[in-house]
């Protein structure tokens, strides 16, 4: 199939651009892939709709859904349908509506999670949450027929939901940071370790906060804020945190810090939870972050390892985890020092036909027992974001050389195996579900610039809910870390629910804060209730700016965009992305 996907356009874009003739280029690179993509076959049966209905870490060198010798995959996988619901998304960014519908009537028939296993919270969040509140999102779009009240219900939703709620008592500990398991019938186990990494307490604010908006229950996002200001509390005092953290005691257990396994996803989800949720408290957060990271773990536009208290480099080494990086500078525009980075870890890319889980920097190779390349997404998703943002042909390269790679490699007869050893290019029994999820998602969409997922908001779908009208399908979708893509205007659809609760927890806050201080009056306005007023008398310039920030923070919370253009009225401008384009005369 990857080889299909391709356009491998860079090579006619090449020769245009010696010709002098961008445009030309990009003629050649769109007619090629539309040419490739009008051959696109789907994966194999075998390694996608057969044996992933009984396993979802999948055995690719079985052409059958026998189990070879060793030990067997987690049985959680097994009852979730893992790939079913990681893959659902991919089908329809891939024009396979037959199929997505036909995997959505399959989950509503089989997906139970009362079960007595014991489960990843993290992994069941991005996976299983991540997954079916996008397939769900994408329902109307592929043609599955939806009850009423749509989005603000569904079979797919109420499924997101239980799941999530089998994962709420692992958020409750002294400092709201989750514990890493939780059995899905019993809750935390007597006994479970209180030691969590620390992108498995901050990844759950996309998944929680777009939960909690469609069903109109804040406790989803209340638990996922909390651990983020848990970790954002723990920060040392040169503004790093560190790799793995009791849960307990607030205490760090490993103080390595850096951007890579373990900590990644807390980042990533500081900005897409701002994005998404127009949030200027977390993108403040995560710049604060930036600013430390900067300072104390890059190196010639490679990032290291440094110890969390003192900044000292604790391991010169590159994770292909880290990766995903110069895709998240481009969401915030440091596109420069974003393209730097990427192009040293496509170095890397091309000096072994993939990325080895850890690279020794000074060393130029692979650090033992970590040769492998389980055909992650990371370095393929960052050329996706960063060619949206810069149509550099260069991107389109990497594609290519990925696609090759990964179909000499690792294809066999039923799927893509992990390649165990880029050395010497040993595979592995085992293809995971976020190479479904991910990897041939990312690569499609780096080929596919008219995909509706890269939609600027030129069409919509105008949907009625019991709350109005809602527009949907606009664009701007936010990926959790898990490539689930999220209509961040669906979480205005149902925002009624939300904000009538809203409205009493703010009335409550406000009057135990009237009870603490007798100095302000409280009063209702146009603006809305609940707006707190005090005498200007004697009020300094900065007290009446933090009084503006405290409205703009109530104010967002009822659904006002943050990032506003005074300059202009909201009716003379469409912003795109960061951009402002003026109406047409």
């Amino acid at each position: 199939m990857l080889g299909l996907v391709v356009c491998g356009g860079s090579r006619h874009a090449g020769a245009a651009r010696r010709a002098g003739d961008p445009g030309s280029a990009a003629e050649a690179v769109a007619g090629l892939c539309r040419r490739r993509r009008e051959h696109l076959c789907p994966m194999p049966r075998c390694s996608l709709y057969s044996l992933c209905l009984l396993l979802c870490v999948l055995l690719p060198l079985y052409n059958n859904a026998s189990e070879p010798e060793g030990p067997a995959p987690d049985p959680a996988h097994y009852s979730f349908s893992l790939t079913l619901i990681d893959a659902l998304d991919t089908l329809l960014i891939l024009g396979n509506v037959t199929e997505f519908q036909r995997v959505v009537d399959v989950l509503q028939e089989s997906v139970d999670f009362d079960i007595d296993v014991n489960a990843s919270v993290f992994e069941t969040n991005i996976r299983v949450v991540g997954g079916l509140l996008s397939a769900h999102l994408l329902s109307k779009k592929a043609g599955v027929e939806v009850e009423a009240g749509w989005p603000c219900s569904g079979p797919l939703l109420r499924m997101a939901e239980e799941a999530a709620r089998k994962l709420l008592p692992a958020f409750q500990t002294p400092t709201g940071m989750p514990y890493g398991t939780v059995n899905l019938m019993h809750g935390v186990n007597p006994g479970e370790t209180p030691v969590t990494c620390t992108a498995g307490i901050g990844t759950f604010i996309v998944e929680f906060a777009t939960l909690s908006s469609l069903t109109g229950d804040p406790v989803f996002e209340d638990v996922a804020r909390r651990a983020l200001k848990g970790l954002w509390k723990s920060r040392s005092d040169i503004g790093l945190v560190g790799n793995h953290i009791d849960v307990v005691t607030g205490k760090w257990v490993a103080q390595d810090a850096g951007i890579g396994a373990g900590v990644d996803s807390y980042f990533e989800y500081l900005v897409k939870g701002a994005i998404l949720l127009q949030d200027k408290e977390l993108m403040s957060m995560f710049l604060e972050y930036n600013k430390a990271i900067r300072n104390y773990t890059r190196f010639d536009d490679w990032y290291l390892w440094v110890q969390m208290y003192k900044g000292t480099v604790s391991m010169p080494v590159f994770q292909s985890l880290e990766a995903y990086w110069p895709g998240l500078q481009s969401l915030i525009g440091d596109i420069d020092n974003a393209m730097r980075t990427f192009l040293n870890y496509y170095t890397v890319w091309k000096q072994f036909g993939g990325l080895p889980e850890f690279y020794n920097i000074p060393q130029g190779y692979t650090v033992e027992k970590r040769e492998g390349y389980p055909l992650r997404p990371e370095l393929i998703e960052s050329a996706m974001y960063l060619y949206q943002a810069t149509g550099d042909p260069t991107l389109l390269e990497l594609g290519r050389d990925a696609v090759e790679s990964i179909e000499k490699i690792s294809k066999v007869d039923c799927g893509f195996a992990t390649i165990k050893d880029l050395r010497d290019h040993k595979l592995d029994n085992r293809m995971e579900s976020f190479f479904l999820a991910e990897t041939v998602k990312y690569l499609y969409l780096l080929f596919d610039p008219n995909n509706f997922i890269h939609n600027n908001g030129s069409t919509f779908d105008a949907v009625i809910t019991p709350y109005g009208e809602c527009i949907l399908g606009a664009g701007g979708y936010v990926f959790n870390t898990e490539a689930h893509p999220i209509d961040p205007a669906a979480l205005h659809c149902c925002r009624k629910q939300k904000e009538e609760q809203w409205e009493v927890e703010d009335l409550m806050r406000e009057f135990y804060s009237l009870k603490r201080s007798r100095k302000s009056t409280f009063r209702k306005t146009a603006a809305g209730p609940g707006l707190w007023e005090t005498p200007t008398a004697g009020k300094d310039a900065s007290a009446l700016e933090n009084q503006k920030v405290m409205n703009i923070k109530k104010d967002s919370r009822r659904g006002v965009p943050l990032l506003r253009c005074p300059s202009q009225p909201f009716t003379s401008k469409l912003a795109l992305l960061g951009q402002v384009f003026l109406d047409s005369p």
